[in-house]
C-alpha cells in the first residue's frame, strides 16, 4: 500500500493570488493536508517533496512559469506523471480546455471558486488517485510474488534435473563432476556458435539456456543398464556393448514419459530427449542408435557429442589414464567430419582455453553427489 493511505490526503494548491489560496485552505483543511505555492517554480519544489501529493490544484495564469508549463513538466517526470492535476481558471473557452487536457490535466474548476464544486471535484479525484495507487501496489505485489514463485519453481526444477542426472552418474563413482563439466562445455560451444552467422538463428539466448539445463540428462538412460556392464572395469564384449548402447533409447523413453504427462509441449524436454537419444550419433553416420548423419543429427546432440567425448578423454578411468588437453584436442580434430560436426570442432578450437578453465573449475573432487 502507498505510504499516504492511512493519513490525510495531500493537496498542493498553486495560485499567485493569496486570497484564492486562503479560500482553498479554509475549504479543504479539515479533510486534507494543504501545501501552498504562489508560483510555478515553488509549486514544482513542493510537489517533489515527500510525500508526493494526491492531487494538485493548479492556476493557469501566473507570472513566469504558467500552469500549462508546470503540468507539462510534471507529465515528463516518470515519478510525478501520474499525479492528477485540476486546473483553476477564469477562462472558459473550449480551446483553453482542450489545451489543458492535452497537457494532462484531469479536470477544470472555474473561478470564482464554488465551495461545493471544489470539495466534490477534489474528493472525486483524490479517491480515484488512491484507488489507482491501491491497484498499482496490488499489481506490484502480485508481480513480485509471481517472480518469487517462478524463481522457486525454477530452483526446484534445476535441483530435480541435477538429482535425476546424478541417478545415472553416481552409479559410476569415477564420473564425478562429469555432468557439471559437460553442461558448461555445451554452453561454451553454443555461445561461440551463436556469434557465427551460420548458427546465430539456431541459438538464441533462450535456446542456449535450455541446452545448458538439459545437458545433464544426456546419460539418464544409464539407470537401466545392469551394473555388471556399467561398472565393468575391462572392455565390453560385443554383446555387452550392444546392451550399453541401449542407454540412449532408455533415456529417450524416460523423457518421453515425462512429455506425455504434460498437456503442452516443453522445449526443455524436447531438447533433453534429443541429447539423450542422439549424443552418440556420428557426423559420418556410423554412430548409434539410428545411424543419423550430418545435420540429420540435432544440433543439441552434436554439441553434446563433442563435450562428452572430450570429458571422457581428459578424465581418468580405471581402464585408462587422463589424456592431456593437447592429446584430447588432437583426437577431437582427427574426428572432425567423421565423428564430429566440423563447425562444432572449429568452435572447440576457438574456445579451447575455456574448456581447460571449465575442466579445472569442476574437478572431480569438487562434486560429491
Amino acid at each position: 500500500m502507498s505510504e499516504n493511505s492511512s493519513a490525510k490526503p495531500v493537496v498542493v494548491a498553486v495560485d499567485d493570488a493569496r486570497e484564492n489560496l486562503q479560500l482553498i485552505n479554509g475549504l479543504l483543511k479539515d479533510d486534507y493536508r494543504i501545501r501552498m505555492a504562489t508560483s510555478g517554480a515553488a509549486a514544482l519544489k513542493s510537489i517533489r517533496q515527500e510525500p508526493h501529493p494526491d492531487l494538485i490544484l493548479l492556476d493557469i495564469v501566473m507570472e513566469g512559469m504558467d500552469g500549462y508549463e508546470v503540468c507539462e513538466t510534471l507529465k515528463a517526470d516518470p515519478e510525478l506523471k501520474d499525479l492528477p492535476v485540476i486546473f483553476l481558471t477564469s477562462r472558459s473557452d473550449v480551446e483553453d480546455e482542450a489545451k489543458g487536457f492535452s497537457c494532462g490535466c484531469v479536470d477544470y474548476i472555474t473561478k470564482p471558486i464554488s465551495p461545493s464544486t471544489l470539495k466534490a471535484r477534489v474528493a472525486t479525484h483524490v479517491e480515484l488517485k488512491r484507488a489507482r495507487d491501491v491497484l498499482k501496489d496490488t499489481n506490484a505485489y502480485l508481480s513480485a510474488e509471481v517472480l518469487r514463485r517462478t524463481a522457486e519453481v525454477q530452483a526446484v526444477q534445476d535441483t530435480t534435473i541435477m538429482a535425476m542426472a546424478s541417478l545415472a552418474e553416481t552409479r559410476d563413482n569415477e564420473t564425478g563432476a562429469h555432468i557439471r563439466r559437460t553442461q558448461h562445455y555445451v554452453q561454451a560451444l553454443a555461445r561461440y556458435l551463436q556469434s557465427q552467422p551460420s548458427h546465430a538463428e539456431q541459438l538464441p539466448p533462450e535456446t542456449i539456456e535450455i541446452l545448458f539445463k538439459s545437458a545433464p540428462l544426456h546419460d539418464i538412460g544409464k539407470v537401466g543398464i545392469p551394473d555388471s556392464i556399467l561398472l565393468k572395469p575391462a572392455g565390453l564384449s560385443p554383446e555387452e556393448f550392444e546392451v550399453m548402447k541401449t542407454h540412449t533409447t532408455l533415456g529417450k523413453m524416460t523423457i518421453e514419459q515425462a512429455e506425455e504427462s504434460l498437456r503442452t509441449p516443453s522445449s526443455f524436454l524436447v531438447t533433453a530427449r534429443e541429447i539423450a537419444y542422439c549424443h552418440h550419433e556420428k557426423w559420418d553416420g556410423s554412430g548409434y542408435p539410428q545411424g543419423l548423419a550430418a545435420e540429420q543429427i540435432p544440433l543439441s546432440a552434436r554439441l553434446m557429442a563433442l563435450a562428452d567425448v572430450y570429458d571422457a578423454l581428459v578424465s581418468k578411468r580405471v581402464y585408462k589414464p587422463a589424456f592431456t588437453h593437447a592429446e584430447a584436442s588432437r583426437i577431437i580434430v582427427e574426428g572432425s567430419g567423421s565423428h564430429f560436426d566440423p563447425a562444432v570442432v572449429e568452435a572447440f578450437l576457438a574456445i579451447s582455453e575455456q574448456f581447460q578453465e571449465i575442466r579445472v573449475l569442476y574437478q572431480d573432487h569438487h562434486i560429491t553427489c
